[in-house]
């Protein structure tokens, strides 16, 4: 098992559109091409109060690949992204890490 933390630093006052988007196109689609979510968090404390941080399991590296490139070119996807940027942009910057649990670790 892996794990990919992805933080997604919102463009000023956009996170409660992203946190929307998510919520009703993000977590279906995500769903209907195999992606295992293992939690979503909001910054309380820290750099920024505009960041949506997530986990995602994965069985392998290959698995991942698969589930993102069907995800990208999904029609339904496309749509929901393109819609929910009428009012500009929603993600500043954005940034993804492959973690793999250790020996001892509870998570394995």
């Amino acid at each position: 098992m892996i794990l990919e933390m992805c933080v997604y630093r919102c463009a000023a006052g956009r996170l409660p559109v992203l946190l929307k988007r998510f919520e009703t196109a993000t977590l279906p689609l995500f769903e209907k091409h195999g992606f295992k979510p293992h939690g979503f968090f909001t910054t309380v404390i820290g750099a920024s109060h505009q960041e949506l941080t997530y986990m995602l399991r994965w069985e392998s590296l290959a698995e991942r690949e698969g589930c993102w490139r069907t995800f990208h070119a999904d029609p339904e996807w496309i749509a929901a992204r393109t819609a929910s940027e009428e009012d500009g942009f929603i993600v500043a910057n954005a940034s993804n890490e492959i973690l793999q649990p250790t020996a001892f670790s509870p998570l394995r």
